[in-house]
């Protein structure tokens, strides 16, 4: 199985120097006590073009298995992080999403203005996560254990034994 995960944040601030990037490292420790081999980090400003060319990149030229995106998710304006991932997947995996906005839920009212998104491009999977460290560590935590089952069948050429009862 491909292992090997690219995490980007997207904040202006951030990519200016004018705030600490807490949920990028954040991320890359929690990828990393779970056997995923973080391989790219990147921040870049709230730009779609930008974004776009990054998940591009990293699907089409560096072929990494996962993606992750923190920051761009809300209301903002300038929040353009699932717009540009739309813009790039070929196929939706709302399944994702769902099941980290119903977490969040759980945690907060707030939970259910996450506007993530999430996809395949060729046989990388794209997530967008919240912002804040707190948010995108309580949503990836909430599909991590599919990650690896799902990354396995984008990799096979068949059902990656889909039907077979999960060891225990």
């Amino acid at each position: 199985m491909n292992n090997e995960v690219a995490i980007i944040t997207v904040s202006d601030k951030g990519a200016a120097g004018l705030r600490e990037d807490t949920s990028g490292p954040a991320l890359k420790a929690l990828m990393e006590e779970n056997g995923w081999q973080v391989t790219y980090t990147a921040i870049i400003p709230d730009e779609g073009e930008q974004i776009q060319a990054e998940l591009k990149a990293c699907a089409d030229e560096k072929g990494v298995a996962l993606v992750l995106t923190t920051g761009g998710t809300g209301f903002s304006p300038r929040d353009v992080t699932p717009e540009a991932t739309l813009a790039v997947i070929q196929r939706r995996t709302p399944g994702i999403p769902e099941a980290m906005r119903a977490e969040s839920l759980r945690i907060t009212p707030k939970g259910c203005l996450s506007r993530s998104e999430a996809g395949i491009r060729g046989l990388t999977l794209i997530i967008n996560l919240p912002g804040s460290k707190k948010a995108a560590l309580e949503n990836i935590s909430a599909v991590l254990p599919a990650l690896r089952h799902g990354i396995d069948i984008l990799y096979s050429a068949g059902s990656a034994d889909c039907g077979q009862e999960a060891a225990r």
